[in-house]
This record gives C-alpha cells, structure tokens and sequence, in this order.
C-alpha cells in the first residue's frame, strides 16, 4: 500500500501496525470508557442506549465466551466484532462485513459554524440518524465523546462525534448530512474539525464504515484516512442453558443474514 503524505509535517507517515485497533472495543471498555462498561472477567459490554456492542479480551478464548454468556444472560441478541469462530451454541442471526481506516493525512482543522451537541439535542440527532441512517446511534452515545454539529435556520443538517476510544486513538463516527444540504462538504469539514479536538488531546483519529458503503469509503480516503483492515461482525443469540466446559469447540460463522450495524 502506498502511503499518503503525513499533512502535520513530517513526510510519510507509516501504516499503523497498533495491535491496540485489532480489537478497538475490548481497548475502549478496558481503557478509557471503562466507566461506560459492563463487565464479567474477560468480557465486557456498554451499558444499554450508549452502544450496543459486547467485547472479549480475546476472542479465541472458550473463558471468554463463558464471561460474555454470564453477562449477557441465555437467550440474549448481541452484537460483537471482530470474531472468527464462536463457540458451538452460539447462534448466529446476522452478520457483516466492515472496514477500518486511520489518519495517515487528515487536514485537521476547527469548523466556525460546528457547535457543541449534548443530551438536550438528542432528539435532534436521533431524527437525523433515522433519516442518514449512518450507523448506530443510542440515546446515550453522545456520553461517548465530543459530538459536534451544523445548523441551518435552527435545524440540526450535520452531524460528526467520537464514539469508540482506547489508548491513544478515537473513533470519528455517525457522520452525516441531511438530503437536502450535501454536496456542500459539510460531513468533509466536521470530519476534519473532530479530528482537530482528538489530535489536540494527544490521539489518532481512526473510523469504521461498512464494507459495502464505497461512497464513504471514497470519501475517507481522499481527506487523509487509510484502509488498514477489514473485519467481521457478528450478530449472535447467546446459548439458551449454561455453557459447556472451557474445551468448547469452536465453529465458523457461517453466512447468515447481514447487520449493517458498524
């Protein structure tokens, strides 16, 4: 992969190789958003309306599936990424493929007209998620992280926040713009203003999209982020009774149903 130039002055600036995004949400539940968790021993999970992903500290580890069993419950839907195999019992209802990229050449910059969202916008943002449809957005997400916005006569037309965040990197997410206001570059220039705050603290903005969404990949790319890995993402129904011994075999994901949920 060629490397894009590094815009803060520095020349080319090398993929990252940070074991750290290998597992972004483990990282964050373990790291800086512990205080959002829920967790049993090696797995963990946000608390309900915050995001509604779960995370192993080690995906190929029976102990692990047998935490997250335990604090999910029997019988219980859960979403989990990135995952390989899961253990017999598991059932998978759904699933997906999505795409990591991290800043190699984003021209951070503040945006004058972006303000500051919070919890009495949150109505607001949850009408323009359900029009852009961008991706998972709770009535708690915006504890995540700084979420900033553009107004027009009043009315909330572009979003942008953080979402996911570990040491030393946060996630730039639910970016998006209303019908009627694109092709302005406002989603390019939130962007840009959140990974001004995230840089300013001393982190690396990185992103995740679905595989399939070419546009926002596009996007992406030509304001600075580089693809650094595709992973799976998977939809599961915990095991109806307990759990067998550590020794579980573990199983392939199979094909089923797809989540655009990234």
């Amino acid at each position: 992969m060629t490397h894009q130039t590094d815009l803060r002055g520095g020349g080319a600036l090398p993929l990252p190789t940070a074991p750290v995004l290998d597992n972004a949400v483990w990282a964050a539940l373990d790291g800086p958003h512990a205080h959002l968790a829920e967790r049993v021993g090696r797995a963990a999970r946000y608390q309900p309306e915050i995001y509604a992903y779960a995370a192993l500290a080690d995906p190929a580890d029976p102990t692990a599936w047998a935490d997250l069993h335990t604090l999910v419950g029997p019988g219980t839907t859960v979403r989990i990424k990135p995952v390989d195999q899961v253990p017999a019992g598991w059932e998978v209802i759904g699933g997906g493929e999505g795409v990591q990229l991290v800043d190699t050449a984003l021209r951070a910059e503040p945006a004058p007209e972006a303000v500051r969202l919070g919890p009495a916008d949150v109505p607001e943002i949850l009408d323009l998620v359900a029009r852009t449809r961008p991706g998972p957005f709770l009535k708690r997400t915006v504890e995540m992280g700084a979420y900033l916005g553009i107004r027009h006569e009043g009315r909330l037309i572009a979003l942008a926040g953080e979402r996911l965040r570990l040491p030393g990197w946060t996630e730039i997410s639910a970016v998006c713009t209303d019908p009627e206001h694109r092709g302005r570059g406002l989603a390019t220039r939130l962007v840009r203003a959140v990974g001004a705050g995230i840089r300013e603290r001393g982190d690396t903005p990185f992103l995740h999209a679905a595989a399939d969404n070419t546009p926002a990949i596009r996007l992406y790319e030509s304001i600075g982020f580089t693809l650094r890995r595709r992973s799976r993402i998977l939809q599961l129904r915990s095991p109806g009774t307990q759990l067998g011994s550590p020794g579980t075999q573990f199983r392939g994901p199979g094909t089923s149903g797809a989540t655009r949920a990234f």
